[in-house]
């Protein structure tokens, strides 16, 4: 069972974690249907500020790479 996040309705270091993981394994086009609470507690996690601010595609150096 769990809450919002991983364990409970804060975030924590299980969410950082997970983050990602299903950020790299949407990159890679894998099928995450079979895994619904991960793909909803991905996307709890990505309506807090941090966690979107963090994606690879939102830092400095992001147009240098792609």
């Amino acid at each position: 069972e769990t809450g919002r996040f991983c364990h409970g309705d804060t975030p924590g270091l299980a969410d950082i974690c997970l983050v990602p993981q299903v950020f790299n394994a949407q990159r890679f086009d894998c099928d995450l249907t079979p895994y619904p609470t991960v793909q909803r507690i991905y996307n709890d996690c990505m309506t807090v500020e941090a966690f979107d601010l963090a994606q690879p595609s939102k830092q400095p150096e992001a147009a240098e790479i792609s």
